[in-house]
């Protein structure tokens, strides 16, 4: 298997593997392997049923994961390439403090700031993946021509992204999801609580990221950016449509279908957005 192709199968694994381990989450699950590891309720294969099942099946995607970046990792050093050495290099120290993240939550019962640093490292470790998927010898780009622009605008919005997901997985692990209703928060003008606060500070961020898309979207048919065009109109049509799994998440009480789904839709997003940005530099 080429190196493009195993990156390519490690990003659908990693991707399944975030959205699973939102489930996990959202089902409550993520004790079900008790506070043991890498052990499973004191097992190397645990009596598979309930929480168990869920925890346990989770964890055997990361280690099929682990294998897959192990091999990708080879690979990419049998090349010798300087840059993509370095980055070969991040992407195995993220996976390995992944290992280890793990580990602290199931030994310190799921705390959230944790959970939150476990999910966003997950997702510059997909951003690598996506890297060694696309990337090619780089084009540069004159500093005012639309193509250092648009480079400029991407970086921007996946940070963006990156900022609105770290707090929307905290409200979601402190389960603060119902602070405010799908319109209003609360009965004065200004957040009342720090629930209510971070709960704001995330649909506003969200509604930045919508303008942002939408701006970017117009930047690039304007410019006639013909390789961005594919990738904006996607990226608008997911993050319109992660608004309305927005609200009928607040709506469905943060039913576990719709929490999962909004997590889905945000990872395809920023994969997206990243892929663009990638795309556009080679």
């Amino acid at each position: 298997m080429s190196k493009e192709k195993l990156a390519l199968s490690a990003i659908i694994l990693t991707y399944f593997l975030i959205v699973f381990g939102g489930y996990v989450a959202s089902s409550e699950s993520g004790m079900g392997c008790g506070p043991d590891w890498p052990l499973c309720n004191g097992e190397v294969i645990p009596e598979l049923q309930g929480d168990t099942l869920i925890e346990f099946g989770h964890r055997v995607i990361g280690a099929i994961l682990f294998i897959m970046t192990i091999l990708l990792f080879i690979k990419v050093k049998k090349e010798n390439n300087r840059l993509a050495n370095k980055v070969a290099n991040y992407m195995l120290g993220l996976l390995t403090l992944q290992l280890i993240m793990g580990a602290i939550v199931v030994f310190y019962h799921l705390p959230s700031f944790i959970i939150t640093l476990h999910l966003l490292i997950a997702m510059i470790f997909l951003g690598l993946l996506i890297w060694f998927w696309r990337y090619e010898v780089p084009y540069t780009y004159n500093k005012y021509s639309e193509g250092f622009v648009m480079k400029r605008h991407l970086n921007i919005l996946i940070a963006l992204l990156f900022f609105t997901m770290g707090i929307g997985a905290y409200i979601k692990h402190q389960h603060y999801g119902l602070a405010c209703g799908w319109l209003d928060c609360g009965d004065t003008i200004l957040p009342a609580s720090i629930p209510e606060l971070l709960q704001t500070a995330h649909r506003l961020l969200a509604i930045i990221t919508v303008i942002y898309i939408l701006y970017i979207t117009y930047k690039v048919l304007s410019m006639k950016l013909t390789i961005l065009r594919t990738r904006v109109i996607l990226s608008l049509m997911v993050i319109l449509a992660q608004l309305i799994i927005g609200v009928m998440t607040i709506l469905s009480f943060v039913a576990i279908s719709f929490a999962v789904l909004h997590l889905a839709a945000a990872t395809l997003l920023f994969a997206i957005i990243v892929e663009a940005r990638i795309a556009i530099e080679n």
